[in-house]
């Protein structure tokens, strides 16, 4: 398609005034931006942003939770020419200052006076940002750099007024192979990298993926992953190009809530969320024992239908008939917290167990796990509606060739792939091998063409006995149980593998006042015999399904969750292992005590 983002933009102000380019919640309320006026919207702050001097190829930086004035800034700066730099709102000063610095933009969005506050600690380091945008601020401001979103779309209602065709021009006058953005991996180790996509890389992307999906204007998005993650942006251009309605939640905290308010027919989401999800139902089911009968009831026959569903093999009348009823008294109930109006679920960013994309299709809901990175923008293979496999990550898409080297490393050739790493020439030279992106992840092929992601070639871990085990398959097991919120394996070079684990705190409170346990504190209830009894049973049966060089041999529990804002977990939710290795090496030392294994 020879098109870039911003042609898609320009033609979409035609859509009929009944369709919503956006809904957010405002004073107890959801309102809604129609596609002319959101278009308009872009106009004035594109036009403005060109007063303030941003050219073609200069960068804009976003620092933002998601919210849709992000999504604004983002087209607004796309359609000028700019260069999107996302910014995660969690990253520190330090890192704040490291992105800023490698992509030298001219102007700076900010959320709020809490984010400007990170990077007012920074600022006298980054000289070359000019203007500074504050988009949710009211008042007056006693700096030069400083501006409000008010006073942005004040001026670019003056520009709009003096040329009413400039913005259209500039919309149509990019090209597929120009930068658009620098996305900044968030990465388990090392300095991020500035990940460079044109605009023919993020259209390759959502044409291929949306008409695979077969997502239209009727369709409406419930989004609240950040939009300095690939995926979340994928969510976010798609509707562009195919017209659905992005509702922006209020926050990760309110999702439950803005889930049964928005009622979206599409949930785009990173795999814990659906673990959070799934380990909500079985702790409210195991509070009482005829909850549990029933329940595990519902699941066999939902699992029966799903298998025949899977095969597109006929079901007998008793069986539908069985499953009416599961779903009248369970999956309904699910689905209903869900908003009750999903066709399915799509899940990117990290592997998915397959014991739960099984058991919500059980349930009724369909989630779908593709695959991809930052490099590639975001999914080059993908499960859809009409042809999934369950513990795969999909089939390729559109133009991708995937070859698996040797060592097992899945490669990929595409216009997905990226341009390069920005400023960096050496490593963008060490991930192409014949014309061919080195993802780093281990994988294979079925013979049905679906791709299985095993783990990452650099978390593999070795034991000292030789045996190569893959940590993400033991910490995906032990994440099943409904008590554990995260894992850590460790057990490279040493005589067998072990575990830290930590609690999810509202399951265990849960657990503790169903059985009427009294502690002072949480960490108290995490130490005390009747938690370490209950984890010890969900590693040994982790264990069950493990060759016994897999198996882990001891395990501690931590009396906190990891967090993002410790440093413990990247933007997507996935754990730093060297931060936490190194962070808890005394407790790992202790695991590896003189025959001190306890499972």
């Amino acid at each position: 398609m020879d098109i870039t983002i911003t042609d898609m933009l320009f033609t979409a102000k035609d859509r009929p005034p009944h369709l919503a380019a956006t809904k957010s919640k405002s004073k107890g309320e959801w309102t809604g931006l129609g596609w002319n006026e959101f278009y308009h919207y872009c106009e004035k702050i594109g036009l403005a942003l060109k007063f303030l001097g941003v050219k073609k190829g200069d960068r804009v930086a976003v620092l933002s939770n998601t919210r849709v004035e992000w999504q604004l800034a983002d087209l607004s700066t796309l359609a000028i020419g700019g260069v999107t730099v996302p910014i995660y709102q969690s990253n520190t000063p330090d890192e704040i200052l490291y992105v800023l610095n490698d992509s030298k933009p001219k102007v700076l969005f900010c959320e709020d006076k809490i984010l400007y506050g990170k990077f007012k600690a920074i600022a006298e380091k980054c000289p070359f940002i000019e203007k500074v945008i504050l988009m949710t601020e009211n008042g007056e401001l006693n700096n030069d750099k400083l501006m409000l979103w008010t006073e942005l779309l004040t001026l670019g209602q003056r520009e709009v007024e003096q040329n009413s065709n400039a913005f259209a021009q500039l919309c149509g006058s990019n090209d597929l192979d120009q930068m658009a953005t620098i996305i900044y991996t968030s990465g388990t180790t090392g300095n991020p990298k500035g990940v460079v996509l044109a605009h023919r890389q993020i259209v390759s992307e959502i044409v291929e993926l949306f008409d695979l999906l077969s997502v239209d204007s009727r369709d409406c998005t419930l989004t609240f992953l950040p939009f300095a993650h690939v995926v979340g942006r994928i969510e976010m251009w798609g509707s562009i190009y195919k017209g659905y309605t992005v509702a922006y939640a209020e926050s990760i905290d309110r999702i439950k809530r803005n889930l049964e308010e928005v009622k979206p027919t599409l949930l785009i989401a990173v795999p814990r969320i659906f673990e959070k999800i799934y380990n909500g139902i079985l702790s409210q089911v195991q509070t009482n024992k005829l909850k549990q009968n029933m329940f595990a009831w519902a699941i066999r026959v939902g699992a029966e239908i799903s298998r025949h569903k899977l095969n597109r093999e006929s079901t007998s009348l008793v069986k539908l008939l069985e499953y009416k009823l599961a779903k009248v008294l369970v999956f309904d109930t699910i689905n209903q917290k869900l908003g009750g109006r999903l066709r399915f679920a799509f899940s990117g960013g990290a592997p998915l167990s397959k014991s739960i994309g099984e058991f919500f299709h059980a349930a009724g809901l369909l989630i779908l796990e593709g695959y991809g990175l930052t490099e590639t923008t975001a999914a080059v293979t993908v499960n859809t509606p009409l042809h999934y496999r369950f513990g795969t990550v999909g089939t390729a898409i559109g133009d991708v060739d995937i070859k698996i080297a040797d060592d097992g490393e899945v490669l990929i050739k595409s216009d997905k792939v990226m341009k390069e790493y920005y400023n960096n020439p050496e490593a963008t030279k060490e991930v192409f091998l014949g014309g061919y992106f080195a993802t780093g992840d281990i994988g294979e092929i079925n013979d049905e063409g679906f791709l299985r992601i095993t783990d990452r070639k650099k978390d593999l871990i070795k034991t000292a006995g030789g045996k190569y085990v893959a940590p993400q398959k033991l910490e995906g097991l032990l994440k099943l149980n409904p008590y554990i919120s995260n894992v850590l394996i460790h057990g490279d070079q040493r005589k067998y593998v072990v575990a830290l684990v930590t609690l999810d705190e509202a399951s265990v409170q849960k657990y503790a006042q169903t059985n009427q346990l009294s502690f002072s504190s949480f960490e108290d209830l995490a130490k005390s015999d009747p938690i370490r009894n209950l984890i010890h049973e969900a590693v040994k049966e982790a264990n069950g399904q493990l060759a016994s060089y897999e198996t882990i041999k001891n395990f501690e529990i931590l009396p906190h969750d990891f967090t993002i804002e410790s440093g413990e977990l990247t933007p997507s939710l996935k754990v730093k292992r060297k931060v936490c290795d190194k962070k808890y090496s005394e407790q790992i030392d202790r695991l590896y005590g003189t025959d001190n294994s306890t499972l």
